[in-house]
């Protein structure tokens, strides 16, 4: 059972990104704040759920929180401030938007940073031990992979309506092939790199 909150009274944010290894595509968080002694069976990070429950889930977490929100970080700002400050400032984006304002911060990962002056709490495997960063962690997930089959429509040569972006076989074959895209993250080793023998 995962744990309802942190700090006993608090108002508190989990939050949760998704997309830090993908080739294309923005990075996005999510920030969800639940009532206290929440429960829900079968909340769970969103990586060890199959589509259709992440989907059946995300309906039941938007009608019992207080408050969500969903914030992308796209390819432009990626490659300009880097992968890991692009984390930071989609999840820092999504507590922003938030409409009740939490007082304590519950974020996935072992670091954060942010001009937020907020307390927060670090938690490595925070989707796997708080409901608040699993909700989040399945809302974050399924609006990006929603993200992704809408462009697969666009550029169907990248398996991105199975890969999501992320730097599988089809994906980098199509790169290899028909070059990159305009969501192509160019700061990003787009092709594995080739071993070659002088002879």
């Amino acid at each position: 059972m995962l744990k309802s909150h942190h700090i006993k009274g608090a108002i508190e944010a989990g939050c949760d990104e998704v997309g830090r290894g993908c080739l294309a595509g923005p990075v996005v968080a999510a920030a969800v704040i639940l009532p206290q002694d929440y429960t829900l069976e079968g909340l769970t990070d969103s990586k060890k759920l199959t589509e259709k429950k992440r989907l059946a889930l995300e309906i039941i977490i938007k009608k019992d929180a207080l408050a969500y929100a969903v914030a992308y970080v796209d390819h432009t700002e990626i490659d300009k401030i880097n992968i890991l400050n692009a984390s930071f400032l989609a999840m820092t984006n999504a507590i922003k938007q938030l409409k009740l304002s939490p007082t304590h911060l519950l974020i996935d990962g072992n670091k954060f940073k942010s001009d937020l002056t907020l307390p927060y709490t670090c938690m490595i495997k925070g989707d796997s031990r708080y409901a608040s960063i699993a909700a989040a962690s399945i809302l974050a997930k399924n609006s990006r992979d929603q993200f992704m089959k809408d462009q697969h429509e666009l550029h169907p040569h990248y398996d991105w309506n199975n890969n999501k972006g992320y730097p599988t076989k089809k994906h980098r074959a199509g790169i290899e092939i028909h070059g990159t895209t305009e969501i192509h993250r160019k700061s990003f080793q787009l092709l594995a790199k080739q071993l070659t023998l002088d002879l």
